[in-house]
């Protein structure tokens, strides 16, 4: 089994936090319902590309999530800084996660198939 590298540790803490900044402290209502479902750190920790998934996987929803999350990328990074009181703050990137939307039209292709 392969051991965590530091990157992945920071990356699961990083992933965790800005959940509860979400949750707590942005009033934006394009990134209400907003799912953080991963983040990827390079192995110096210089850039981290956060993934979200939104409840309704519907276009709209997804670019104004993006609008948002971009509108709010400083003070997101702020925050992140003082919580996770890191030597170096990554660059953060917000990326949709359609891994989700890609499973649910799978299995309602499977559903279509067993009627």
């Amino acid at each position: 089994m392969k051991p965590f590298t530091r990157a992945d540790r920071v990356g699961g803490l990083m992933r965790e936090t800005l959940a509860d900044i979400l949750q707590r402290d942005i009033k934006d209502p394009r990134l209400e319902m907003i799912i953080i479902t991963a983040v990827q750190m390079s192995p110096d920790l210089k850039n981290a590309r956060i993934y979200f998934s939104t409840s309704a996987g519907d276009k709209e929803r997804r670019d104004a999530a993006t609008k948002g999350f971009e509108s709010a990328s400083g003070y997101i990074k702020r925050r992140l800084s003082r919580e996770l009181d890191l030597r170096y703050m990554p660059e953060i990137r917000f990326f949709h996660d359609d891994s989700f939307d890609y499973g649910a039209k799978i299995e309602n292709m499977l559903k279509g198939i067993e009627d």
